[in-house]
């Protein structure tokens, strides 16, 4: 199978069984995305798949043949932060960190599924932009979990980042 990882063609033989979580991680070296639960509860493994968030443990890699996966080893130019990166740092938005690249991925996408107009399960109207308020973010966020409870953080690391505030700006 051939496809792209952050940017770069990657051709491997793989398993049928072979998850997307084990190709990156076993295979490519890339360990960003991390294996919580195996069940995708948690979302400690998302990245995002032609640019739409997905639990990499539940994806068998035969299926992403031809097809884009960005980690968060690819959501910044290597030796900088993206501006999300930035702002998790700013708000100290991890303690153990073991979610953190999965929380990044999601949020990520969350905020490119804002930017298209994609209203969530607490959007209230669904003709207008969507508010990133606490609550919307919290309930587009809702699929990755925090073991140490950085929830406040994380919710500002998103809100400052779609604001385009100080760490967007770094």
């Amino acid at each position: 199978m051939v496809f792209e990882v952050n940017g770069t063609s990657q051709t491997l033989t793989l398993d049928n069984r072979t998850t997307v979580l084990d190709a990156l991680r076993e295979h490519l070296g890339l360990i960003g995305a991390k294996k919580g639960c195996d069940h995708g509860q948690c979302g400690s493994c998302t990245v995002l798949l032609d640019g739409r968030r997905v639990k990499s443990c539940l994806v068998f890699a035969v299926t992403v043949d031809g097809r884009s996966v960005v980690t968060v080893e690819g959501l910044a130019e290597p030796g900088e932060l993206s501006p999300l990166q930035a702002a998790f740092i700013a708000h100290d938005a991890f303690q153990c960190g073991y979610c953190t690249p999965g929380q990044l991925c999601s949020a990520r996408g969350m905020l490119d599924e804002v930017a298209q107009g994609w209203p969530s399960a607490v959007t209230g109207d669904l003709d207008a932009p969507a508010e990133l308020t606490d609550a919307e973010i919290r309930e587009r966020m809702a699929g990755n979990l925090c073991r140490c409870a950085a929830y406040p953080h994380i919710v500002a690391a998103v809100r400052e980042t779609a604001a385009g505030g100080r760490a967007a700006a770094r």
